[in-house]
């Protein structure tokens, strides 16, 4: 059991190894070179960026001291460098090194050993080999799958002691009433937002760890990436759900407007106190966040929609003219989100941003050699920082911590625009469910669309991580970035609609997620405000393995999940 909980001796040598973290070892340095060198390193994780200096390395006939190791990460693939002369904070490729290295075989606590020996050159060894870190989720799910176990059982035996058959025929007969009840509300679409909210509350309480869950330092796309877009996008879908529910029941437009306006106006505020918890203080205040921007992207959608819809669409008798109707009734939204998409494309690649290229999609720092160290998200940083102001924008972005960048707002003003197109997306995937009857013409619609959006996202970025005119990159919401999670997004809804909506007799109901889905925001808020709070969260000893992380990410997510059950239960539902 010892190999799925990342054990590691406590000491090795006079080493302490316990008081390394995650996906961090040793490094041993030793130079048999004749006068004194410096040595640099370079994460595979910063994209054109110098090698940054570490340490220097005395000469070989300098009197033997103790050098203690490096602590690094082995999150990600090492090169190293060494220089005979001190190039300062950075070197660069146009300076020749002494020898250079790269490693991509470390791992978490374990014990390596650099030497440059006296011909100048590099070698490496092993002293104790390190753990592998991925077992740690079937141990994890061993787990949590024995508890679910338990608890099943436990269920069954209490109602099993409890039973009763006048009770037990009550109980069918408000089950067969709830069903029939569901059949008229679409189970996937609260499963997919339950989905998305499990997966938030699981990213936000640390994913275990792991580099891949975590999000892109920059560009990319890691799994905590693709959760904010998706709930964005199926807040899309159920816009046009909600306003034709509204129209039928007799409510006016204007009426319907107003009740859009409040909605995002709690939203925004909600958002904003959220914001507070480090501290009241007005003048840092972050004014943005990610309850800010559904507000912002729910107002425009849902308003434009309201205006543009019609209260008794009239089905066209024509077979073609059926097949076009969803992108007919949808023209309007169509021309605003082409406006948008041609504004903000304008801005991005047209905007003067001083000191920075035209264009510029970096993440400044000591992105592309340090050539532009203040230029983090060129148009969308230069816009919100004149906007907003320095102190109401995010000061601790993923790319501070890798390309050593300025502050930069993930969620701020510039990203609403594209974050407006991406729930017009959504919104266009509830309209087809509106105009198409049948499963098969939906599925294929859905398809065809996350097909055609999955080329397109992956042309614009050259369907790599670092290329093309038009990177991923979820702090920018780069248009590439919105086109491929509509693109998933379409292609999981489409799986679930039919396996939970269209053969509900024999597959999966979407439990527990769909309970989940109808209290989003009581699990979104609530999780923010007892973040480090007993029993969601708690800390045994150093939480130094991805085991312990993922094991209390896991327990907090569980409980929540178990907190939606109950609501359920309760027939309690809550929303903004």
């Amino acid at each position: 059991m010892s190999l799925f909980v990342e054990y590691t001796e406590p000491k090795w040598r006079h080493l302490d190894m316990r008081a390394l973290s995650v996906d961090e070892f040793y490094l041993y340095l030793r130079s048999e070179f004749s006068s004194q060198t410096h040595l640099y390193s370079l994460s595979d994780e910063c994209y054109t960026c110098p090698y940054t200096k570490v340490k220097a390395l005395p000469a070989a006939d300098v009197a033997a001291v103790v050098v203690e190791p490096l602590r690094l990460s082995s999150a990600y693939s090492l090169n190293f460098k060494i220089f005979d002369l001190d190039q300062g904070h950075y070197a660069y490729d146009n300076v020749s090194s002494l020898c250079w290295l790269r490693r991509s075989d470390l791992q978490e606590f374990g014990v390596y050993n650099l030497t440059l020996q006296a011909n100048g050159t590099c070698a490496f060894a092993v002293d104790k080999p390190g753990v592998p870190i991925n077992y740690a989720f079937i141990a994890v799910f061993v787990l949590v799958a024995a508890l679910l176990i338990a608890l099943k059982l436990v269920s069954c035996a209490w109602r099993y002691y409890r039973y009763d058959e006048a009770t037990a025929a009550a109980d069918s007969i408000g089950e067969a009433a709830t069903k029939a009840t569901q059949r008229k509300r679409l189970r996937s679409l609260d499963t997919f937002r339950g989905i998305s909210i499990v997966l938030m509350i699981f990213v936000n309480s640390g994913g275990g760890g792991y580099a891949w869950i975590e999000h892109a330092a920059w560009n990319g796309l890691h799994l905590a990436d693709v959760v904010f877009p998706s709930f964005l996008w199926i807040m899309g879908v159920c816009i046009p759900l909600s306003v034709k529910s509204q129209l039928s029941r007799g409510s006016s437009k204007a009426r319907i407007c107003l009740r859009i306006l409040w909605r995002s106006i709690k939203l925004f505020v909600i958002g904003l106190c959220l914001n507070s918890m480090s501290g009241p203080n007005l003048e840092q205040l972050r004014i943005m966040g990610v309850l800010q921007r559904f507000g912002v992207a729910y107002l425009v959608v849902a308003i434009l929609h309201t205006l543009c819809c019609r209260r008794e669409p009239i089905s066209p008798q024509r077979s073609w003219q059926r097949a076009v109707h969803d992108v007919c009734l949808f023209s309007g939204e169509l021309a605003v989100l082409l406006a948008l998409v041609a504004t903000y494309l304008g801005l991005t690649f047209g905007l003067r941003v001083p000191g920075c290229p035209r264009g510029y999609l970096g993440p400044g720092g000591k992105h592309d050699y340090n050539a532009h160290p203040k230029c983090i998200g060129g148009a969308a940083g230069y816009a919100d920082l004149q906007v907003l102001g320095n102190a109401h924008i995010y000061q601790h972005p993923t790319a501070k911590y890798v390309y050593d960048s300025t502050a930069f707002d993930p969620e701020g003003i510039f990203g609403c625009i594209l974050s407006v197109v991406q729930v017009l997306l959504g919104a266009f995937a509830g309209v087809t469910l509106l105009v198409h009857p049948n499963f098969q013409s939906r599925i294929r619609r859905w398809t065809l669309l996350a097909i055609l959006l999955g080329l397109i996202g992956g042309a614009l970025c050259g369907f790599s991580r670092e290329g093309g005119a038009i990177p991923m990159n979820k702090n920018l919401w780069s248009l590439s970035f919105v086109c491929v999670t509509v693109s998933l997004a379409l292609l999981i809804l489409s799986l679930m609609y039919y396996f939970i909506d269209v053969r509900e007799t024999w597959s999966w109901s979407g439990y527990p997620f769909t309970e989940c889905g109808m209290n989003a925001i009581v699990m979104y808020v609530g999780h923010s405000v007892l973040h480090k709070m007993l029993p969601w969260h708690w800390r045994i000893g150093e939480m130094n393995t991805h085991f312990m992380l993922l094991l209390e990410a896991t327990w907090n997510t569980l409980v929540w999940v178990g907190i939606a059950l109950y609501l359920d239960a309760q027939e309690f539902y809550y929303s903004v």
